[in-house]
């Protein structure tokens, strides 16, 4: 297969790379990235000996999204603004990447007839009550409430619009919270981990209650395989692993796990229309795909830290504080 791999040099991206090129040696991935501050390079060393090929390039631009869509196989898009915090303070950016960017694709899609999956996020379903059971699933109603997600959302209704009108081999994923290797420190496992290893202040909105559902990043690799290879077209498919957590839970774990003080934690003022809770039904892609996750938590976790007390010295120099 030739891959067009958007947004490739991010955190969800370049892992997936390297567990593609893992699983799939002998295929060819063109990388299109145009570099923001997320995005790093250094998350793809070593993978210089598969067919890889990156492209400085912004799917905005759609000249850009038109000339690197040809002669590939399928689009997998995982190119996108990311962080609620900075769509809060200015949501230019996501509207240009996260909808321009995603139309501009979908036409490139629709000119040369080719496989696209849209990787998308759970925040698009809004908040659930804090102490329910009850869980997303794909027949949710969408309820976006921050810029971020609202411009995933608006993606996602692009994707289905053109399945609808042009019958497009299209897919989408709403996934849970990733956590792992080459995550940008300006999120919360990897800024805590650094700020404990340091021994500085781990900030903390409101009181840490706030429920997530996390999942380590290769297993969210390993279902976007299986959906790019078995997924219906037309259809959207949830994506966890069932680890439902508090973030002050979380961040404690960590503490725990680094032998350091939960003097540390530093309760400050919450975000403005801070989602309270979000948990994810993956029942669908269990029983229609056969997929399941494999990594728990903990080990999880263990493998995060590790990757940043090896690497701390280079993430310091990233530090978001």
């Amino acid at each position: 297969m030739r891959l067009l791999v958007t947004g490739g040099l991010g955190f969800i991206g370049s892992n997936f790379i390297k567990y593609w090129f893992k699983k799939h040696s002998r295929d060819t991935i063109i990388n299109l990235d145009k570099v923001t501050y997320a995005a790093d390079k250094r998350n793809l060393v070593g993978i210089e000996k598969y067919n890889y090929t990156f492209i400085k390039g912004d799917i905005s631009n759609p000249k850009t999204a038109l000339t690197y869509s040809k002669d590939v196989d399928a689009i997998i898009n995982f190119a996108a603004e990311s962080h609620v915090d900075n769509s809060i303070l200015n949501s230019s950016n996501f509207v240009r990447s996260n909808i321009i960017g995603v139309h501009n694709l979908l036409e490139a899609v629709r000119k040369y007839e080719i496989r696209f999956h849209q990787v998308s996020t759970d925040e698009v379903y809004g908040s659930l009550p804090l102490n329910s059971k009850l869980k997303f699933n794909e027949k949710s109603k969408y309820n976006p409430r921050n810029p971020y997600s609202a411009t995933k959302a608006a993606a996602d209704h692009l994707v289905n619009a053109y399945f609808n009108t042009y019958k497009l081999p299209v897919t989408i994923s709403n996934c849970s919270n990733n956590y792992g290797p080459n995550q940008h420190p300006e999120k919360l496992i990897p800024k805590t981990i650094i700020n404990a290893i340091k021994e500085m202040p781990i900030p903390v909105y409101g009181n840490g209650l706030q429920v997530r559902d996390w999942i380590y990043v290769e297993d969210h690799c390993s279902a976007l395989e299986i959906i790019l290879k078995k997924g219906e077209y037309g259809e959207t498919y949830l994506i966890s692993a069932n680890n439902e957590k508090r973030n002050i839970d979380v961040i404690k774990s960590i503490l725990k796990e680094l032998n350091k003080s939960e003097k540390l934690i530093d309760f400050v003022n919450d975000r403005p229309g801070h989602d309270v809770r979000y948990v994810i039904d993956a029942r669908k892609i269990i029983r229609e795909l056969d997929w399941r996750s494999k990594i728990t938590f903990d080990e999880g976790l263990r493998l995060t830290i590790n990757h940043y007390l090896k690497n701390l010295d280079y993430y310091n120099k990233k530090m978001v504080i």
